[in-house]
């Protein structure tokens, strides 16, 4: 009897016990569920905070349609028939067309802010922004351009140190365009050159030391292409030659308001350009130079900020260079102005002209090219982007017939940008492209114009 009302009383208990305990299970569910609840909202509640040297950290998206892939002017009946494509290489040849699809990456970090509060180092920057483009209907001219930035400023008054370089690799084609008869349009094989397999670097170094009314600033700069396609012996094959263009000097200021200085300067530099030994009508337009520059820099006025340097270039050309003058007198100008006319307003205006090497190895040119870009912030969200470029590839000081062009390019373009919220954008593009041939007396001129219509749509995620 007794061992029946404990075994009663243990299954009683042990019923007990379980219900009591899934009742705290359940209540303890329930609260855990509650607190995790808490936590997830509170997370999705705070915004992210971008580290102090996290500089960018971004990705764009831009889906285009180009009408004239390779800026060729050239109609059918100027072509012969039939004619045979270089193996590897592509025929370029007028209103080639195709959608690109470019995906831009883009993640910077500046390692000045991880020292302190200290004021010497004020930009210690790298960054790492490739352009990865397919080209849908023209594969041949699908590239990785993988962009390399770096940027170092040091402060140490009176002293101060600046140094920038980009560095690209574009991981495309090996072959250049074809160009059937030999047929080239104005700035056509440009285009087509900046997607072939190559090295491009461009570098600024300047030193300056400087008291309140003066300075002194040493500078040296870098542009440098290695062209890593192939070379051929062919008609209407397009060789593209390395160069580069090397340069150092000084700059004397003498500050005639605080905020603006006109300078003195000189400089020294050497263009290179290769030689092909299979070509014998190439010649090579390497030549040393030294330039004499007045300019002016600073902000004359609160809402204008100007940088500017011109004057004579004095070249000496090699006895074999295929120019008229050894030793000609050439004008080099650069200019930069902005001008913020409201808060909401802002007209940039850039130029530059100057004596440069051919990238096809033949005669040298006069290079000008000028550029107006007006920008507008309508509202919060959207902004609006207009501009205007002309430029100009004179090769008329060389003395090679085949090479007597006047290459002009205009272009307009306008853009819109919509941000959908602070790390969402969007943004529509046109851009239209004229090239035109500026020599009277050729037949056929019109085989060296084209049109280019260009239209994109993007997207731009930022953190």
């Amino acid at each position: 009897m007794f061992i029946a009302c404990s075994r009663e009383l243990v299954i009683c208990i042990s019923v007990k016990l379980k219900i009591e305990l899934f009742i705290a299970g359940a209540l303890g569910m329930l609260c855990l569920g509650v607190l995790s609840a808490h936590a997830v909202e509170k997370v999705v509640n705070t915004p992210l905070q971008k580290p102090v040297w996290l500089t960018d950290c971004s990705l764009a998206i831009k889906e285009s349609y180009d009408n004239n892939v390779f800026l060729s002017g050239v109609y059918s009946k100027y072509l012969p028939a039939p004619y045979t494509v270089p193996s590897g290489s592509v025929a370029a040849v007028k209103n080639l067309s195709s959608w690109v699809t470019t995906v831009s990456p883009k993640l910077g970090v500046n390692f000045a802010p991880l020292l302190g509060e200290q004021k010497t180092l004020q930009v210690l920057s790298l960054a790492y922004a490739p352009d990865l483009a397919v080209y849908h209907d023209q594969d041949s001219e699908n590239f990785n351009a993988h962009r390399f930035l770096v940027a170092i400023k040091v402060q140490a008054d009176p002293v101060s140190f600046g140094a920038e370089n980009s560095f690209v690799f574009v991981d495309g084609s090996q072959s250049g365009p074809f160009y059937p008869n030999a047929l080239l349009s104005a700035f056509a094989t440009s285009a087509a050159r900046e997607r072939r397999e190559q090295i491009m670097d461009r570098a600024n170094i300047s030193v300056q030391v400087g008291q309140n009314q003066w300075f002194v600033r040493t500078v040296a700069s870098l542009l440098y292409y290695d062209m890593m396609t192939d070379l051929r012996s062919l008609s209407g094959y397009q060789n593209y030659a390395d160069r580069y263009d090397v340069n150092g000097g000084v700059d004397f200021g003498c500050k005639i308001i605080p905020s603006m200085a006109l300078t003195l300067g000189w400089r020294y530099g050497h263009q290179y350009q290769e030689t092909f030994a299979f070509d014998p009508s190439h010649y090579s337009s390497t030549s040393d130079y030294q330039r004499l520059l007045l300019g002016v820099e600073g902000r004359p006025l609160k809402w204008l900020e100007v940088k500017i340097q011109s004057g004579p270039d004095f070249r000496n050309y090699g006895v074999a260079a295929p120019v008229n003058d050894r030793h000609p007198v050439k004008y080099y100008g650069e200019a930069q102005l902005t001008a913020t006319l409201t808060s909401a307003d802002t007209l940039t205006f850039k130029c530059k002209q100057w004596q440069w090497v051919s990238m096809l190895g033949k005669a040298p040119f006069y290079d000008s090219l000028c550029d107006l870009t007006y920008h507008r912030r309508v509202t919060d969200k959207l902004a609006l982007d207009l501009s205007g470029r002309l430029e100009s590839w004179d090769y008329t000081s060389g003395n090679l017939s085949a090479c007597q062009r006047d290459d002009w390019q205009y272009t307009v373009s306008a853009g819109l940008g919509y941000n959908v919220s602070p790390h969402l954008g969007v943004n529509l593009g046109c851009v239209l492209n004229l090239g035109r041939n500026n020599r009277d007396g050729l037949a056929n001129s019109q085989t060296r114009e084209f049109d280019q219509q260009l239209v994109s749509l993007g997207a731009l995620w930022k953190f």
